[in-house]
């Protein structure tokens, strides 16, 4: 099946229109992609980051300044350019024509949204668009009056964004590969890897050396017993030998779509007894997870498997004791050591939108479970079960008779250096099952092989940069 050469923007506003039903039939529905802002008291511009919701209906991730409107009876998709600016195109280059536009975009018309003849009159006709929009009213002025904030817009979007078509998919297809290689390049590179600083370059370097100029969320880069926080931000300490693991979470974005990717490797190309033990419990969580995903699956029980599982693992290896692996999942004890959900729905945001969370669940072991629904293909989801040894985590359960009594405390201990282990894959939901669109290897031997090459090869190769 050969892909479409533009963005299908005007499937993508069928498909909105379609969620929206006959009670929208008259409606124009208006989005805005951002202008560029400069910082408070200075004359540089902030990172441009584009409007998700713009982008769906146009596949213009780089426009800012610019407007799109979808007129559902007439099937017309337009897309409205700001008028030109002498003074910005003297210092930044003349922006796209009319045109360029008409000719990258998959849309019907293009117009400036200023210019007195391209005005439209909505009269009788809705325009509506989300709350998000929080950019010039010009755009309400110059395309119309009567713009009201429609939530079932918004919900139609979501619905929408929630199953990536053929184009989709191969963008997130680039944007996993463009991660596959930078994970693979941070591995092999530890001679000259001092901190997690480095790391954090290591991985940003590799990301735009193949054209991704943004990541998709800042790298979480953790060593030692910092791999126990969840969403670590310092990326800033030394990579000392008494530390046992590095735990890198990062993923490239290709075109506003991302992808979201977490290895964990031993810091000298050698697992411990207990990192191993607690790498190939994830492992077997992510993999007996994973294996269960298709159309109509409830992410709910397999959130509930990766407790199990990880139970069975912490009763076999003597961290869990005096309990039945289902009196110790009523008690809500492995919560301790997996506080986060199994997974979430991925796209143009890393946590994308559609996943229908419920963060006021009085059930602490799905209360940060970022997918509450049943599975649909096209869907695309993280599988990323970890465990944890975190003591800010771990402290209110060692002291509650109901969760120590599981807990051998010795065993614990000794645990506790390994810190945290997360693997986490880019999962495709197809119609008869899933595909993992993330390749680089998470065997754990294959893993330790990669370390030690980069080690060896950086003995004679490889000079510290600082």
């Amino acid at each position: 099946m050969s892909l479409p050469t533009k963005y299908p923007a005007r499937s993508h506003a069928q498909r909105v229109a379609e969620q929206l039903g006959a009670e929208f039939s008259d409606a124009v529905y208006l989005l805005t992609s951002p202008t560029l802002e400069l910082y408070p008291y200075c004359d540089q511009t902030q990172p441009f980051r584009q409007d998700r919701y713009f982008n769906y209906l146009t596949g213009a991730h780089d426009l800012s300044g610019a407007a799109v409107t979808y007129d559902v009876k007439n099937d017309k998709l337009a897309l409205w350019l700001p008028e030109l600016d002498e003074e910005d195109v003297m210092w930044s280059g003349l922006p796209l024509s009319l045109e360029q536009a008409k000719h990258k975009y998959d849309v019907d018309d293009v117009k400036y949204i200023n210019e007195k003849d391209a005005k439209v009159d909505f009269a009788g006709r809705r325009l509506i668009g989300i709350e998000e929009i929080k950019h010039s009213s010009k755009y309400f002025t110059a395309l119309g009056s009567g713009y009201t904030v429609e939530k079932k817009l918004q919900d139609a979007l979501d619905l929408a964004r929630s199953v990536k078509d053929e184009y989709e998919i191969a963008l997130m297809r680039r944007a996993a590969e463009i991660t596959d290689n930078s994970h693979l390049a941070v591995m092999s590179a530890l001679p000259i890897e001092q901190n997690e600083g480095h790391i954090h370059a290591e991985f940003v370097y590799h990301a735009m050396r193949q054209g991704s100029k943004f990541q998709a969320y800042d790298p979480i880069c953790c060593s030692g017993t910092d791999c126990g926080t969840l969403h670590y931000v310092k990326n800033d300490q030394e990579l000392g030998n008494e530390k046992q693991l590095v735990l890198i979470d990062a993923g490239a974005e290709w075109q506003c779509y991302a992808a979201d990717v977490t290895r964990v490797f031993p810091i000298n190309g050698e697992w411990t007894a207990e990192a191993r033990n607690i790498y190939t419990a994830v492992l077997d969580m992510q993999t007996q997870t994973m294996n269960k995903i298709k159309p109509g699956q409830s992410w709910d029980e397999l959130h509930l498997l990766s407790h199990r599982i990880l139970v069975e693992k912490f009763l076999e290896f003597g961290i869990f004791q005096n309990g039945t692996v289902d009196e110790i999942l009523a008690a809500r004890t492995s919560v301790a050591f997996l506080p986060h959900g199994l997974g979430h729905m991925l796209g143009m945001d890393t946590h994308d939108v559609a996943g229908f969370p419920n963060y006021d669940d009085s059930d602490p072991m799905f209360r940060y479970l970022r997918l509450r629904r049943d599975l649909k293909a096209g869907n695309v989801v993280t599988v990323e079960p970890g465990i944890y040894f975190n003591n800010f985590l771990l402290e209110p359960y060692l002291k509650d008779e109901k969760h120590l009594k599981f807990i051998n405390k010795e065993v614990l201990d000794k645990y506790m250096p390994v810190g945290g282990v997360r693997i986490e894959d880019d999962v495709l939901v197809t119609k008869d099952g899933f595909e993992n669109l993330t390749k680089i290897t998470s065997d754990p031997d294959e893993v330790a092989s990669i370390v030690k090459k980069g080690i060896e090869k950086g003995r004679s190769h490889f000079h510290v940069v600082v």
